[in-house]
């Protein structure tokens, strides 16, 4: 699917439990193929985690309608089986990781800033090539 708006930016952030954090790294070097087809199915691309000290894990993707990828995830019997297994390695989680994940606020974005900067800004004429 083609969108002409940007695409919706979602960060969202888990806690993993430290003393699984050998065996959270390993489950995802690889994620299982048929996951790695459902995600991007679902719409989300661009999708990266992050680990922090701690146990903080912070993940980002971009989807064009964040609402349906949840929506074809959730009825995903493959997500199922996977969100199921990854259940047990967070803090604080109340049901599936892929649901349940607390969303983080974007306050700033590079390109939105400097499109909204460039588009206030008039332009001028080229002096050096004026007659």
């Amino acid at each position: 699917m083609t969108s002409t708006t940007a695409p919706t930016r979602v960060c969202f952030q888990l806690l993993v439990k430290p003393e699984l954090l050998d065996e959270y790294i390993a489950r995802h070097t690889p994620v299982w193929p048929e996951m790695l087809e459902e995600i991007a199915a679902s719409g989300r691309r661009n999708y990266s985690l992050f680990l922090g000290e701690g146990g903080r894990l912070i993940g980002y993707y971009e989807t064009d309608d964040d609402e349906a990828a949840q929506a074809y995830l959730t009825a995903s019997a493959v997500a199922a089986k996977w969100e199921a297994e990854m259940g047990r390695f967070f803090i604080g989680l109340d049901g599936r990781p892929d649901q349940a994940a607390t969303p983080l606020a974007e306050v700033f974005n590079l390109g939105a800033q400097l499109d909204a900067a460039r588009a206030a800004t008039p332009s001028t004429p080229n002096e050096s090539t004026a007659s």
